[in-house]
């Protein structure tokens, strides 16, 4: 591997912003914040003592550019023995930081060697999970169980179909091992002694337990699915060992906290809606920093808004409270042209507008650790722990009080229905509940779309299977809304971000107005040994969500799309645009 320039970045931010942030960076040279991340001094973040114990447990992935060199052989030989005994595929099963890292790398990252498929299971939707496993023949098939703490509902569902997929296989074959199928990423006991089978497991790769998970890209998270694809590991390493060290100068030129001091910095004048404009071929990207950012920095009232995926407008369309961050590696010159004159004519209507500049070889290993120190920056500067996640229990804890309840009445919990039209089904919270006049959907959902909060934005959250399409026609009906109402919006699905902006959304400014959509399931699949269904599973998790939400005083309503998302998705853009004749007023 040649030698890689350290990436750079270059800025047009507003004189008084940026004289807020200039201002920032001098207190943070000043009191040596780089210095004392890297000696694990905790006070960068907390005076209180319990706090700072958790961070403590929190920091290992510093470690992670340098410590994981002497892993790379076996990895790699790990991945030959695999494709030797003729798999053909694998599947990683996790959430959140379990899988958003291995869906980037399969994304972006082409094999510099053999290599074989690597597809990521991150959906709890029966359509999605039958269509996963009837992708590659299972005789041909490696599946990875990514969970930290070994408990995480949704990888120990996937590992109960999975097993009872191979168990069949091997049943009737002398010497046949289901296990010989699945290999496991966790922490070490207890965490892995969670996981059943796992003693018959063919490999288990264990992670140092001070590993948070959306800072784990970098570990066996990462690279266990990095090298079945084949990714050049040495190189993607080395890369990020050059970020760290770029990290470790307490100067003006360490990227890691230049990103961070401007991101904490802007959020804290108003400018909280941070719009990723990032090169098509690493676009995938995004929808990690989104959860290592949103995740990180959203609880005690305050965060940073991530907005993934949005196709650039005009100014017109945007609010006061959005800074603009590029990544680029100057490789695709037609984007950059068009996102140069995008960009311009942002910042010159007083948009802050940050460029960085990647490597063309081997970017992530780069944007991961610079992401990571960046988000450990702002972090300090918005005064909040980012390495702990309050909230996300929440949604988990109401999941698990529906399905008991699921257990003992089998039927879910159910609202009257606000108004039924066209195959889709409205329902609201209380207050929305309390107001409804049963118009139509589209004067409905006007109703609770004006209930967003001043400098508030709008989410998107979809419990259905992730599909290309659907993934299109929930950003049309985003950009729709976004330029009817100048607000941002986030687009997620379900339960995926309960693992990542979930936490935000509870956690972080009051100020999103939520619109869950869900689907029925003609077609449900059966968890082997568990008392519900892949779709009694998936609704629980948008109920107990939705009751969390609904406690936080945040609204919310839901809309049903009926047997065929798809359909629905198409009705629902065109009651959006009835709904949204007129623009809602900012």
């Amino acid at each position: 591997m040649t030698d890689m320039a350290v990436p750079t970045s270059a800025t047009r931010i507003p004189a008084d912003l940026q004289a807020k942030i200039d201002d920032q960076a001098r207190q943070a040279l000043e009191q040596k914040w780089v210095e004392r991340i890297w000696e694990r001094d905790t006070t960068v973040w907390t005076s209180d003592v319990k706090v700072a114990g958790l961070i403590g447990n929190r920091l290992g992935w510093l470690d992670l550019p340098a410590g994981f060199d002497d892993r790379i052989d076996p990895l790699e030989a790990f991945a030959a023995e695999i494709r030797d005994e003729g798999f053909v595929r694998a599947v990683v099963a996790g959430m959140g930081g379990s899988s958003l890292a291995p869906a980037v790398l399969s994304a972006a990252m082409a094999p510099a060697g053999p290599g074989i498929t690597v597809d990521v299971l991150d959906s709890t939707d029966p359509d999605f999970v039958r269509a996963t496993t009837a992708a590659s023949d299972p005789a041909g098939t490696l599946y990875v169980i990514s969970s930290k703490s070994g408990t995480t509902t949704e990888p120990l569902a996937f590992l109960a179909h999975f097993w009872h997929v191979e168990d069949k296989i091997h049943h009737d074959v002398p010497e046949g091992n289901a296990g010989l199928h699945f290999a496991a990423v966790s922490d070490p006991a207890p965490s892995i002694s969670h996981m059943p089978h796992a003693d018959l497991f063919r490999e288990l790769f264990l992670n140092p337990e001070d590993i948070g998970g959306r800072y784990s890209a970098l570990s066996y998270v990462g690279l266990v699915p990095g090298s079945l694809l084949g990714i050049d590991l040495r190189a993607l390493m080395a890369a990020a060992r050059q970020m760290a060290d770029s990290c470790t100068v307490n100067t003006a030129d360490n990227p890691g906290l230049n990103l961070g001091v401007a991101l904490g910095t802007l959020a804290r004048q108003g400018r909280d809606k941070l719009t990723l404009v990032i090169e098509p071929r690493l676009a995938a990207l995004s929808m990690w920093i989104e959860q290592l950012v949103a995740e990180s920095t959203g609880k005690h009232g305050v965060g940073i808004v991530p907005v993934a995926g949005e196709p650039l407008g005009s100014p017109a369309v945007y609010s006061d409270d959005r800074v603009f961050v590029r990544l680029s590696s100057g490789t695709d010159a037609a984007w950059q042209a068009d996102t140069d004159s995008a960009l311009a004519a942002l910042a010159a209507a007083g948009h802050p507008v940050i460029d960085l500049a990647t490597t063309a070889d081997a970017p992530l290993g780069a944007e991961f650790f610079r992401w990571e120190f960046a988000t450990a920056v702002a972090g300090a500067v918005l005064g909040i722990n980012p390495f702990d996640e309050p909230n996300v229990t929440e949604s988990k804890d109401n999941t698990k009080r529906v399905l008991e309840q699921y257990r003992h009445e089998h039927k879910l919990p159910a609202q009257e229905p606000l108004v039924t039209e066209t195959g889709l089904t409205l329902t609201g919270d209380a207050p929305l509940r309390l107001t409804g006049s049963k118009d139509a959907l589209a004067d409905e959902l006007r109703r609770h779309l004006a209930r967003v909060k001043p400098r508030g934005y709008f989410a998107l959250q979809a419990y259905v299977a992730p599909t290309p399409e659907r993934e299109r026609a929930l950003r049309d009906i985003a950009t729709l809304l976004r330029n009817r109402s100048g607000r941002a919006v986030t687009v997620g699905f379900g339960p995926r971000f309960l693992h990542s902006t979930g936490q935000l959304h509870k956690g972080g400014p009051a100020i999103g107005c939520f619109l869950q959509l869900t689907a029925n399931h003609p077609n449900d699949l059966e968890i082997p040994g568990w008392h519900e269904t892949f779709g009694i599973l998936i609704d629980a998790q948008a109920a107990g969500d939705f009751m969390s939400l609904e406690s936080h005083e945040l609204p919310v309503a839901r809309v049903n799309l009926g047997d065929d998302p798809d359909v629905g998705l198409n009705e629902l853009h065109a009651a959006f645009a009835a709904a949204l004749a007129q623009p809602i007023d900012r």
